[in-house]
């Protein structure tokens, strides 16, 4: 997996790309989100789009990410999640904890934050 970071209009988006399943790949988002966090961002978008597969490790640090930035009064949107993860997120019953949070594009998501 590969990570793109990158700053739009004070948001910043990650946009890992592969699979998640544990391991350095999942590492490697887990540390740059905190990352973040740690330094006080308060708008986060993380870009499923490209993520072809994601255990529940995977999932793990994206809730994390969510109560992280929940408990801080800062704002995280997932968007780009393809049928498959969203299949996993309906049978997990996580479209209850993301549901407003996640939105189909960077697009809608940016607006999301910025309006």
């Amino acid at each position: 997996m590969s990570l793109e970071v990158k700053v739009e209009n004070g948001v910043t988006i990650l946009r890992p790309k592969g699979e998640m399943i544990g391991g350095k790949e999942t590492d490697e988002l887990q540390s740059k989100i905190k990352e973040l966090s740690d330094a006080g961002n308060r708008e986060l978008i993380i870009n499923l789009g490209k993520v072809t597969y994601m255990t529940s490790i995977g999932i793990g640090v994206l809730i994390s990410a969510h109560v992280n930035y929940v408990k801080r009064g800062a704002q995280v949107r997932l968007c780009g999640v393809g049928e498959n993860i969203h299949q996993v997120f309906v049978m997990t019953r996580l479209v209850l904890v993301f549901g407003d949070d996640t939105m189909r594009t960077e697009e809608e998501a940016l607006a999301s934050l910025t309006a």
